[in-house]
């Protein structure tokens, strides 16, 4: 981890394990990262065991599975999995693809046609109990739930956040 106390959008930055090695004020730990994924999702601390966090700008985080020198200057390493200076954390649909399998709440089953219009960025109307905001949609693909991406639930309406050039007509 650098040490200077500044946040360099040219280079990444591992995430501090605990707020008590933090240096760049605002930055996320490795440890809030992980309780947020749990919390939200339901997805287990150990899943992320083998893996490493890290922040390149402001809030964008990413995952990498091994370990590197920190701070390093290249253009990516492994894949951006949450944005976390907002108002509510976001992670993204290369995340939820990857991961949403091992999530147990705040995941909105969809129908074929609910799941179809969702990966074509379509807004729709849907019932659900649950907690608002960011919720893995998933459909069910030859008996197993598939993540299609992260959407948003606010007043009875799933926004999908499945980015335009993510967008795909999920007939085969």
């Amino acid at each position: 981890m650098s040490d200077d106390g500044t946040n360099d959008g040219q280079r990444f930055d591992r995430l501090p394990a605990t707020d008590a090695e933090r240096t760049v004020e605002g930055r996320a730990t490795r440890a809030e990262v992980v309780d947020y994924f749990a919390d939200r999702f339901g997805i287990s601390p150990e899943t992320f065991d083998d893996y490493t966090f890290w922040e390149k700008g402001a809030g964008k985080i990413w995952i990498y599975s091994g370990d590197a020198p920190t701070p390093i200057e290249i253009e990516a390493i492994g894949m951006t999995c949450l944005r976390t200076r907002q108002e509510h954390w976001k992670p993204t649909t290369d995340f939820v693809q990857r991961f949403g399998r091992e999530a147990s709440d705040c995941v909105i089953e969809l129908d074929h046609e609910q799941a179809q219009r969702f990966a074509t960025g379509e807004d729709q109307d849907l019932a659900w109990d649950g907690d608002w905001g960011y919720l893995i949609a998933a459909h069910d693909v030859a008996g197993e739930l598939e993540p299609i991406g992260i959407g948003l639930y606010v007043h009875g309406e799933l926004r999908s956040m499945v980015p335009k050039g993510r967008q795909r007509d999920l007939e085969s």
